[in-house]
């Protein structure tokens, strides 16, 4: 089972990207998948998440500019991001919870890069 992700680049500031993770390989089913973001020296930081039912939740940092959505026929998410920042820099990783049909396990992607330039 892997994760993989894209859509990352070099934008401007008050610009726009779109990131994708599909899913592939065996698997039962999965719950929640999420993007988080890591800056170098700081520790990773969610920021949305989206459950099998399609419930959301975003850091504050985050609500109001991006959006997360889901396409469980693909096993994909998506994260639209606008209005983006400086701030907003960061590698990008997307996760998600398996289930094999006996116990659940979690599973990151490869991340990508978002740089956002003022």
């Amino acid at each position: 089972v892997q994760l993989q992700a894209s859509g990352g680049g070099l934008v401007q500031a008050g610009g726009s990207l779109r990131l994708s993770c599909a899913a592939s390989g065996t698997f039962f089913s999965i719950n929640t998948m999420s993007w988080y973001r890591q800056v170098p020296g700081k520790q990773r930081e969610l920021v949305a998440l989206i459950t099998s039912g399609g419930t959301t939740n975003y850091a504050d940092s985050t609500k109001g500019r991006f959006t997360i959505s889901r396409d469980n026929a693909k096993n994909t998410i998506y994260l639209q991001m606008n209005s983006l920042k400086p701030g907003d820099t960061a590698v990008y990783y997307c996760g998600a919870d398996f289930f094999d049909g006996s116990s659940w396990y979690p599973v990151w992607g490869q991340g990508t890069l978002v740089t956002v330039s003022s």
